[in-house]
């Protein structure tokens, strides 16, 4: 039989522990995932 991977595992909690807390952050911030990331504004130093 194989030998568990634990270190997986472990990774996979963490990387859906970081989505879900950026999640909870972006929703904390007024920021709706739906929306396309090039409708943000554009900055005053881009308009240069």
């Amino acid at each position: 039989m194989a030998k568990q991977n634990y270190s997986f595992e472990k990774r996979q909690k963490e990387i859906a522990k970081k989505k879900k807390k950026e999640e909870k952050r972006l929703k904390k911030s007024g920021v709706d995932e739906s929306q396309p990331q090039d409708d943000q504004p554009i900055n005053d130093n881009d308009a240069e």
